[in-house]
């Protein structure tokens, strides 16, 4: 249960509005008084539910949008579509940028955790689960991305396992066998649909072989050039490559060309997102395409929802998706 004031003035044996004082840094209150409130405070672990409250009466109107990167088309897509969304009820968003770091992530929350926005998107990459509980009673939040643990919030995300393994089960048809994957890291998103890929492999009665998974620093071009270099140098040749993004899968692809291997007769290449870039590539990128309309309207509904019932039930929502095939895992 969530504290109370109430609680709080029990605890310190003072009164109702003695706590009201001390926390609205009213000047007629001893210093005695203070201190005593602010340990019970501290005991408690007390935090005022200002964003719920905002909403509930319609007095701050914003929402807050927390990302790892900008620069990534999916995520600059994502905030364009979650202020399309958040109009719709009279909401404005504001954007943070984290850098999928711990104390930025932090920042983010405790500096969005107040009367400014009446609720955050989140998705966060290094903030431990222990962190997002305690929020969750004090601050109307809503996860997107992969679920790294499991968590009594609102969340809305693409079941990555099942996109990745459907990607791979199309590069499996095209005839391919010694699929290596771009962006393979122990956790999150890139463990998410490393675990779908080597579902369909294992289904098919294959196994990756060894040196197959390269791993990455960051889900950028520079990346996958980088990696893509790395995995031609395999003592097993490779036929395809599944990368975890579309801008691995563009980095690889411009290292295939430089080394004059042909895409997709030699190997083919499959990214995620649907970014526009893959569009437009030469030849086009085969992607995995979640609907980001669909994830940004359902995200801020579930928000506004949230911050004016604190009480519902957390839902779980997820998020369609299309393998879009194009010229670069076919002829």
């Amino acid at each position: 249960m969530r504290v109370t004031l109430r609680d709080v003035a029990e605890h310190a044996g003072v009164s109702f509005k003695t706590v009201s004082n001390v926390i609205n840094h009213h000047p007629h209150v001893t210093e005695k008084t203070r201190t005593k409130v602010l340990a019970s405070i501290a005991a408690l672990q007390y935090r005022p539910n200002q964003s719920a409250r905002s909403l509930r009466h319609g007095r701050s109107g914003f929402l807050a949008l927390a990302v790892p990167e900008l620069a990534s088309p999916y995520f600059s897509t994502l905030a364009s579509e979650v202020s399309r969304a958040a109009k719709a009820y009279g909401r404005t968003v504001v954007i943070e940028e984290t850098g999928g770091d711990l104390d930025r992530e932090q920042e983010a929350l405790d500096g969005l955790s107040t009367s400014l926005v009446d609720g955050i998107i989140f998705s966060p990459l290094a903030t431990p689960r222990e962190v997002l509980e305690d929020r969750l009673g004090s601050t109307p939040l809503l996860m997107i991305g992969e679920h790294r643990y499991p968590i009594d919030a609102d969340h809305v995300a693409m079941d990555s396992v099942r996109a990745a393994e459907e990607m791979t089960q199309h590069l499996l048809q095209t005839g391919r066998r010694r699929i290596a994957t771009i962006g393979y890291e122990p956790d999150g998103t890139g463990r998410q649909r490393w675990l779908g890929y080597l579902r369909a492999l294992q289904s098919a009665g294959l196994e990756p072989a060894p040196g197959h998974a390269a791993e990455v620093g960051a889900f950028r071009r520079e990346d996958g050039a980088g990696a893509m270099a790395h995995l031609l140098q395999s003592p097993e040749p490779i036929d395809a490559v599944l990368c975890f993004n579309d801008l691995l899968a563009l980095g690889a692809m411009r290292t295939l060309r430089e080394a004059g291997v042909a895409i997709p007769d030699t190997i083919a290449v499959a990214g995620f997102d649907n970014i526009e870039d893959g569009r437009f590539a030469h030849p086009t990128l085969t992607t995995v395409a979640p609907d980001v309309q669909f994830l940004a309207t359902e995200a801020v509904r579930l928000l506004v929802r949230r911050a004016e019932e604190p009480g519902a039930p957390a839902e779980q929502v997820e998020v369609p998706f299309t393998i879009d095939v194009r010229q670069s895992t076919t002829t």
